[in-house]
């Protein structure tokens, strides 16, 4: 279960199973499609993608339609006029800005925290950021061009940011990293058109295109550094649990937005149990849709059997 891992990006020598895998990189899950159908290989993508939208649209349908079901954006909102739920990211900035929040916001935050302590805070970068739909689009664009290379930043860079972020807070006493969020940008962007915000959301594409593969949310992104400090505890856990059937095609390494947490369950590198334990784990899903043996599966995190 040992068996050496190649690097996604770099090309493999010689032909068969290192030809497979340049196939395998301009379009992953190929394999996948064939044996389990389109739906089968889509399915934790597609549900994604209906998580994200169905959100986005809640919070849309009031300054388009005027039905306000929900009210506020994905910082703070109230629902139905009853139920608040707060980033706990804001609450965050809040307090090392010296401003104590008001009750409703609170109790969202309270929600919203114990929701993703629960089920796993990265949950809130693959099913629920509505940034996530740009950098997979970037990230889907450069594997159909071939773009190879480019420099990411040290992953350890999200929370040197998150700190940076905190700190500009408690300095200024303001919430600064507000006024550049993409995820705030893009919300702003769909309501009031171009401008500023667009600008943000573009770089953030044509960064994750052109000079680092999911350069953003996987190295840069302090919302998604804070969230994975919420997600060491999490319940919800992926797992190589037949990892006994892995043919090394590489496509779950493609597609994974954080493929440094494969390594260690599926080649048991450092660990002996199946279960992906990284809290850098958005739990997307991806892996086990790409999948053509269908070595993952979504589990939680007692589940460390391999079947």
């Amino acid at each position: 279960m040992n068996t050496p891992i190649a690097d996604p990006e770099q090309p493999m020598a010689g032909g068969g199973r290192g030809e497979a895998a340049r196939d395998a990189r301009a379009r992953p899950g190929d394999e996948a499609v064939q044996t389990k159908g389109w739906l089968g290989a889509n399915k934790w993508l597609l549900a994604r993608r209906a998580s994200q939208l169905g959100i986005l649209a809640l919070f849309l349908v009031g300054p388009w339609f005027g039905w306000w079901i929900v009210k506020g954006n994905l910082s703070s909102s109230l629902t139905l006029g009853v139920l608040p739920l707060t980033d706990p990211f804001l609450l965050a900035q809040s307090f090392a800005a010296g401003v104590v929040p008001y009750r409703e916001a609170l109790i969202g935050g309270g929600i919203v925290l114990a929701f993703y302590l629960l089920l796993g805070g990265r949950l809130y970068c693959s099913w629920v950021c509505p940034v996530n739909l740009v950098t997979d689009a970037a990230a889907w664009l450069r594997r159909r061009l071939g773009l190879r290379g480019g420099r990411a930043p040290d992953a350890r860079g999200r929370y040197w940011l998150l700190a940076f972020v905190l700190g500009a807070a408690a300095v200024t006493g303001t919430l600064a990293w507000e006024w550049v969020n993409p995820v705030s940008m893009l919300h702003r962007g769909l309501i009031f058109g171009f401008g500023l915000a667009w600008g943000i959301v573009g770089g953030v594409f044509l960064y994750d295109l052109l000079i680092a593969t999911r350069g953003w949310c996987g190295h840069l992104c302090p919302m998604g550094a804070f969230y994975g400090l919420l997600n060491r505890a999490a319940l919800l856990r992926v797992s190589a649990g037949r990892r006994a059937a892995c043919n090394d095609c590489m496509d779950c390494f493609v597609v994974c937005p954080e493929p440094q947490v494969i390594r260690p369950a599926l080649k048991a590198a450092g660990q002996e149990h199946p279960l992906i334990l990284n809290p850098d784990c958005t739990t997307c899903g991806r892996c086990v849709d790409v999948c053509s043996k269908n070595v993952f599966r979504i589990t939680t995190r007692f589940d460390r059997s391999e079947s």
